[in-house]
């Protein structure tokens, strides 16, 4: 599997050489949020607003009425919770052009519950002319600056940073409003974003070699959230559904397909693999995934409890798994 770094730090400097009109603003967190490079190639395109979000949120509703796409860019726990007025009023009540950028959301920081953006999805899918996305690999980002200028609103984007998989091929672009179908079955319907698309890869490979038919689907888009292959996916599942986060179970993806099986009246079990309506430690990934079960055993779990049985899959061969040759060109679909 490809790893690659600073994915946006080269994407938004590719950008703003044919997008005069963006611009680009930062909470401090410049290189953190891997800006730095927009900072040096277009020194007069760019602000950088210190400690204070809640100006910041207002100063680029200012921009945006000026004509501007302004771009803010800082960790997504303080987005959502030190400026959520300004973002309501200033920026989606009057439904302004502004791209949100949040870092670091949920288990990928060590910092503690002060850092983790646990339920900043229910938060900004709650509001009036938003749209959520979410990103999980080198592609995902890649299409993310396309994605948002293509909306004539606000749009708040999930980001993943630093050294980052190439899960889908970089050909094909994600689309706004559509899944990504990675495999095909008619037992469980998995429904998996952000970090826990990676996790959940290796057990998917793991369940099919032992005749167990998943319909694996990769959400980026969180709202609008009507996609009617996403529905199609939630009325075959035999045994029932699963959807699997870096999110509290309230208001996230979980609660997105709550709300679109209420609404076809789809009679089947979902279970919502997601951290539990708590607060987190400071840890690494790997131990928060693991504590706060949304880790690949406690999606096995899951599935186990929906098949009413054991799987023969041992946490060797979950330790063993690997991505390496998951994807290709005949294995996933971009919807």
């Amino acid at each position: 599997m490809e790893l690659i770094k600073r994915v946006h730090a080269n994407n938004i400097v590719k950008w703003g050489k044919t997008h005069s009109d963006v611009i680009v603003l930062s909470g401090d967190l410049t290189t953190s949020c891997e800006v730095d490079g927009f900072r040096d190639a277009f020194p007069d395109r760019f602000l950088s607003m210190g400690l204070m979000e809640q100006n910041m949120m207002g100063f680029s509703a200012g921009l945006a009425r000026e004509g501007f796409t302004p771009m803010v860019h800082t960790f997504a726990v303080f987005m959502y919770r030190r400026a959520l007025d300004q973002i309501e009023m200033s920026i989606a009540y009057p439904n302004l052009p502004v791209k949100i950028f949040g870092f670091l959301p949920g288990v990928t920081t060590p910092g503690g519950a002060s850092h983790q953006a646990i339920n900043d999805i229910a938060v900004m899918r709650s509001l009036p002319n938003m749209t959520v996305i979410e990103t999980a690999d080198a592609t995902d980002v890649e299409s993310v600056l396309e994605l948002s200028n293509a909306v004539d609103g606000p749009v708040y984007i999930r980001m993943v940073r630093g050294q980052i998989p190439r899960l889908f091929p970089a050909k094909d672009k994600t689309i706004l409003g559509k899944a990504r179908i990675l495999s095909l079955g008619s037992d469980i319907t998995l429904l998996t974003s952000g970090i826990c698309t990676e996790e959940s890869q290796r057990v998917t490979e793991l369940l099919k070699d032992r005749g167990i038919g998943v319909q694996h689907l990769h959400v980026t888009t969180l709202k609008p959230f009507d996609d009617h292959r996403v529905s199609e996916a939630l009325a075959k599942a035999r045994y029932g559904i699963i959807t699997m986060e870096n999110h509290t179970s309230i208001g996230g993806l979980g609660s997105c397909v709550a709300e679109m099986i209420a609404k076809f009246g789809i009679a089947t079990k979902l279970i919502k693999v997601a951290i539990n309506d708590t607060y987190l430690q400071g840890a690494s990934r790997t131990f928060l995934m693991e504590r706060y079960g949304i880790d690949i055993k406690s999606l096995l779990r899951a599935i186990e409890s929906l098949l009413g049985e054991k799987v023969d899959i041992t946490e060797a061969d979950l330790t063993t798994s690997r991505l390496d040759s998951f994807f290709n060109e005949n294995q996933q679909e971009a919807l």
